[in-house]
């Protein structure tokens, strides 16, 4: 069985879900809109940093991802996540750009969509440079 790597994913997950929640909140102009935007994209990250630090309980889950080439690698299943997230978040800021609970400038363009992407999916690469300055009990 798999380890489960909690902590780091959750903290992981919570910096870049509130990342999202300071754009989301800048962009949409209805308050009851800023707060379930905000707390779907903080909950959306932190499932992605989830499943991007614990690959291999994952596919323990679904083993038949692993029998798919590429997908059913760690680089795989990291790499979808990234590109899930990335079409997830622009598909979201398209949404609102094109609704009037938004306010003109949508600041969700396809590099930063990527940056989130790619942040949310191979973040576990970048835990180990940011782990000797986090407290004993996130590690």
């Amino acid at each position: 069985m798999a380890t489960l790597v909690v902590l780091p994913a959750v903290l992981f997950g919570a910096l870049i879900g509130l990342y999202e929640m300071i754009l989301v909140h800048r962009d949409v102009a209805v308050p009851q809109h800023r707060f379930g935007h905000g707390v779907h994209a903080f909950i959306f990250a932190i499932a992605a940093t989830f499943i991007s630090f614990n690959v291999p309980f994952v596919l323990g889950l679904f083993p038949a991802l692993a029998k798919i080439p590429v997908l059913g690698s760690l680089f795989g299943i990291r790499l979808a996540v990234a590109l899930i997230m990335a079409i997830k978040i622009h598909g979201v800021s398209a949404a609102l750009k094109s609704s009037s609970m938004s306010t003109a400038g949508l600041g969700e363009t396809w590099t930063h969509s990527l940056v989130i992407g790619l942040l949310s999916g191979f973040s576990p690469y970048l835990y180990p440079f940011i782990a000797p300055v986090l407290p004993k009990w996130l590690k």
